[in-house]
């Protein structure tokens, strides 16, 4: 599988509104969300990145241009790339060294992401 984005090692910042929006949902609650998320997809949400130090955060990649216009949850912040907004998010290697990201869930294919209104619904459940 052939994902531009993704770096061949280490992890690189990318900007968000390009190849995908994400949505951020730092700690425990995130971590969660994304067991929910597996749990209501039958284990395919889609690419999911974890961090392990500092706010611990979920990022969650949505497709590009999918957060705007959207109310969501205290707790969840949409990253994107809307008029007077750059956001960039941190995307590790598939394998090697990435301390402190990893894949939760890594892509399965260059166009699977999580299903925007899904993770909102859930969100909404969570986090509300």
């Amino acid at each position: 599988m052939n994902l531009e984005w993704i770096p061949a090692s280490g992890f690189h910042l990318r900007k968000a509104g390009v190849q995908f929006d994400a949505v951020r949902v730092d700690g425990d609650e995130g971590r969660r969300l994304a067991h929910f998320m597996e749990a209501i997809t039958g284990g395919e949400p889609g690419p999911v990145v974890t961090e392990a130090n500092g706010r611990r955060a979920v990022y969650f990649l949505v497709p590009a241009g999918s957060t705007a216009h959207k109310a969501w949850p205290a707790g969840a912040t949409a990253l994107n790339a809307t008029v007077g907004r750059i956001s960039y998010v941190p995307i590790p290697a598939l394998c090697g060294r990435t301390w402190p990201l990893a894949w939760y869930f890594p892509p399965a294919a260059p166009d699977r992401f999580v299903h925007t209104l899904m993770l909102l619904n859930a969100a909404c459940a969570l986090l509300c």
